[in-house]
């Protein structure tokens, strides 16, 4: 029996709604399991912060994926666009952790968007609105402009250090990006090999573009974590207990494209390590979006 719909079978159904539940129980209740035994203060709305987060790096995702990936698609037919709900979808959640943010801290709105954290949110918001409209116009490249907008506002958001914040800021830019990349469009180029029924050429063109964004990762991550947590924090802090996750994460992702690239090199069917692959990159970022509400390390420990 076959399902109407995107799902097809009831076992496809069944995986995607236990995904979802699985996605709402670590947004809404990590951050106070990462905390447990840590005595650090706790984050007001920490779950509800974690959920719009997530959907704010989703939506970039989804766009920025689908930007590269219809370039590395070449001739043949396309999935549908996802580009434009992805985009409001993040300037609806952008829109709502100002309202969060307001509600939490009991002060206005007008005065929030006077705040350095209000400014930077309602910039990402508008600039994902600005770019749904141009994923919508008859120039969807164009959206990458205020994607570059949204990103710089989110590393800006991130690193309100004042020891030297240009560093780490560019590090959360790059890190950024090159995340969104390798899952958005990992993302569309299995979408599209789907749409085909094979595709080999799309994943091959893919995969050289996935080995300079992996280095990009692994560099600004491995900087970004020498530079925040504390060698004797990692176990002792939320931060440093949910990077390591992260980290087992990435190294499960890792082996999952080296595999997929050692089926392509073979000739093999290389479809199934990576949507394996593009599951665990999923993990990542809900875990990344847990990350960004846990309190930040530096300075706790002497």
């Amino acid at each position: 029996m076959t399902l109407p719909g995107p799902f097809g079978t009831p076992s496809r159904l069944t995986a995607a709604v236990l995904a979802a539940v699985a996605v709402l129980v670590v947004a809404l209740l990590g951050a106070g399991l990462a905390q447990a035994g840590t005595d650090e203060l706790r984050i007001p709305a920490a779950g509800t912060t974690t959920l719009l987060r997530l959907l704010v790096f989703t939506g970039l995702a989804v766009h920025l994926g689908e930007l590269v990936g219809c370039r590395l698609a070449g001739e043949g037919p396309r999935p549908r666009a996802r580009s434009v709900p992805a985009s409001l979808l993040a300037a609806a959640a952008s829109a709502g952790l100002l309202l969060l943010f307001a509600a939490v801290s009991g002060l206005s709105p007008s005065i929030v968007y006077g705040l350095r954290e209000g400014r930077l949110v309602l910039v990402t918001a508008n600039a994902f609105v600005l770019a749904a409209l141009c994923a919508a116009s008859r120039r969807p490249g164009l959206a990458v402009l205020p994607l570059a907008v949204a990103v710089g506002a989110e590393a800006l958001r991130a690193h309100p250090e004042t020891y030297q914040p240009l560093v780490g800021t560019s590090l959360t830019f790059v890190h950024l990006t090159a995340a969104s990349l390798w899952a958005g469009t990992l993302l569309y180029v299995l979408r599209t090999m789907r749409l085909r029924g094979g595709g080999r050429e799309v994943l091959v063109r893919y995969a050289r573009m996935a080995a300079w964004v992996y280095a990009a990762l692994a560099v600004t991550g491995t900087a970004t974590t020498l530079r925040k947590l504390p060698l004797d924090a990692v176990l002792g802090t939320a931060y440093g207990r949910v990077l390591l996750v992260k980290l087992v994460l990435f190294g499960g992702a890792s082996l999952l494209a080296l595999a997929a690239r050692g089926r392509m090199l073979s000739g093999g069917d290389a479809q199934a390590p990576a949507r394996v692959e593009v599951s665990v990159l999923a993990a990542i970022v809900v875990v990344s979006a847990l990350l960004t509400v846990v309190p930040d390390p530096h300075g706790i420990v002497p």
